[in-house]
Parts: C-alpha cells; structure tokens; sequence
C-alpha cells in the first residue's frame, strides 16, 4: 500500500513539474485558433512575422524616420510619444513614425530565442523592409527603452540618434555597484522583488511564479495602484477616463496578450531581466562626430524604474543627453509638452 501511495506521490509531482515549467503553446495569429490578421506584417530572416503600425507623414517625404518600440504588456497601438503630438508638428518636422509589435505582442510572431540582440536585428530587418534608409531614429519606452541599449550595442551603425524614455533597467548589470542596485531592487514591492528573482535565476520556473496562486505574482505585471506615482494616477484618469473602479487595466490594448502571456508578458520578464551578454555601461559614444544624439528621459518619482540608476548610468556614460522630469513618475510621455519637447530633443538633437 505505501508503494502505490508514494508512487502516485511521485506521479503527481512529476505532473506538477511539468506544467510548472512547461507553459501552453502561443495561440499563433494566423493558425487554426489563433487570432485574425489584421495589421501589415513583415515576413523576417528566420521565417518569423513582425506586425507593424505607420504614422506621420510618408515615408517618401519624411526628414526624419523614428522606430517606435512599446513597453511592457503593449502593442503597436501604444505609441504614447505619437499619440501625444500635434499634427502640426509632426508636419512641420516631417516625422515618419513605425511602430511594431514586439515578438509574442499583438499579432507578431512569437520567438522563443528573443534576446536583447535578437530584437535590434528585428528592427534593422523591419526598416530595411519598408525601405527607411541607411540610418533612423530609434525610439523605446520603459521595456522599449530597454531595447534601445540593444540597438546601441549590436546596430550603432544604422542609427540617426537614439531616445530611451524611462528604460527598464536590469539590477544585474555588472556595472552598477552592489550597494547602489541592491538599495534599489530593494524598493519594490515584495512581489516584484520575488518575480525578478525567479525571472533572473530561475526562468525556467518564470511561467510557474506567474500563475501560482500561492503567492502574489507581479505587481507590475498587474497594474496595481502602488506602482504608480501620484501624478501617474492623475493620467492614467486622464488617458482611459476612470471607470467605476478606476483600474489602470483599462490601458490594455484587447490585442496585447491574445497570443498568451508566456511569450509577451513572462517573456520581457526572462529577457529583461536575465544574463545579458554586455553590459550598457561598457558602450562607446555611437556619434563620435555629433553627427547624432543619444537621450534618456525619466521622472524623478518613477516607482517602477530606480531614477538613482538612471543617474548613475548616465555619470556612467556622459555622451548621453540626460532629462530629469521632476515631480513626474513613469507615464510622463503622455503630458503633451514633454513629448513634444522629447521628439525635438530627439530628431533636432536639443536639450
């Protein structure tokens, strides 16, 4: 009797284990049950699809051409920075804007080799495709922000100038000093402390952590209030016009995780916060010459992203152009002036 009990034991636990760290497969736009395609699409190196959203004035008139890359649990749709100018400017800087959906997000193919080279490449292949020329601006916000240190390593070359907005930053670049980054990892909440140490040390268990029921997963992840700064708040009202429990959730785009959350949400997790291959610390000036910029955007009061690493990266790194927001949290993009002002920044190369 104790055998076929531990056994059955066993069986369970190995069941577990494999659900645990075996998630459901992406529902694949395109395939039997997956969602429609609605967006243009480019078909990429590896046979893989990126979605892909235009705006601005066309691509054969434009000055300057900007690849837009969304953040965290966001698609294509989520061009805050875009969204947020008047046509009038956009006519008068002749701004070209692309914004695509990152691999998993929207209607882009999943790739479960992503990895912060692996999404620049995407990006020179995107542009190339729709024949953006030899250099363009990139553009990212939080989680896309993060992807421009990408660009800046592995495609220098093909850049115009560069704008990281509030980048998510990894705790475990080498560069940073230990009691510096440990301070700051240590001002999450509980939560987001426990789902980046998964994400970081065990990834394999990243999908597991996330959908336990045991613990609380991410509050990043789900939007909680606490995440957000006052002035956060105040816009997140403003953008999605509250509701009767004024949820920031409403910002969602219904697109964003209809291929699962493993490859979209769990993946920018296990990416952003792995073991990187380089450490954007260690990068040279891509503009030697003046003949671009690179600039970094962050609220002084940003509860998701430490504003002291922001700082010390850019002592760091000193050819950055570096704009304090002060009094803002994570979401100032959405404020007219200081988009209209970090667009400037960007293709005018003023401070």
């Amino acid at each position: 009797m104790l055998k076929e009990i531990t056994a059955a034991l066993f069986f369970g636990l190995a069941i577990w284990a494999y659900q645990a760290t075996n998630p459901p497969p992406p529902k694949i736009c395109g395939t039997p049950g997956g969602p429609p395609i609605t967006a243009p699409r480019v078909k990429l190196r590896d046979g893989r699809h990126l979605a892909y959203k235009e705006q601005g004035v066309s691509r054969e008139t434009a000055k300057s051409k900007i690849v837009y890359v969304h953040g965290f649990a966001s698609t294509r749709h989520d061009t805050v920075s875009v969204a947020n100018l008047s046509p009038e400017v956009v006519q008068e800087l002749g701004l070209y804007f692309v914004s695509f959906d990152r691999p998993g997000y929207g209607e882009s193919d999943p790739d479960p080799n992503r990895s912060p080279e692996s999404i620049a490449l995407d990006i020179e292949e995107l542009a190339d495709h729709l024949g953006l020329g030899s250099k363009f601006h990139v553009m990212g916000f939080s989680m896309g922000g993060q992807v421009v240190w990408g660009c800046l390593k592995y495609i220098p070359h093909r850049l115009a100038g560069a704008t990281l907005i509030a980048p998510v930053v990894n705790y475990w670049w080498p560069g940073f000093p230990a009691n510096l980054s440990t301070e700051a990892y240590y001002q999450q909440p509980p939560q987001d402390q426990w789902t980046l140490r998964v994400a970081h040390h065990a990834p394999w268990l990243t999908y597991w952590w996330n959908t336990q029921k045991w613990f609380p997963a991410s509050a990043v992840a789900a939007q909680k209030p606490e995440v957000f700064s006052r002035q956060d708040l105040e816009l997140l009202f403003m953008v999605t016009g509250g509701g009767k429990d004024n949820k920031p959730q409403a910002m969602m785009h219904p697109q964003t995780i209809q291929q699962g959350e493993f490859e979209t949400l769990h993946r920018d997790m296990m990416v952003g916060f792995g073991k990187w291959k380089f450490d954007p610390m260690d990068l040279e000036n891509p503009f030697p010459e003046n003949e671009g910029s690179v600039h970094l955007w962050q609220g002084d009061e940003d509860k998701m992203v430490p504003p002291s690493l922001q700082r010390y990266i850019v002592q760091r790194l000193p050819w950055i152009n570096f704009h304090e927001v002060s009094g803002s949290g994570h979401l100032f993009p959405f404020i007219p002036e200081i988009c209209e002002a970090i667009i400037k920044s960007s293709v005018l190369g003023k401070n």
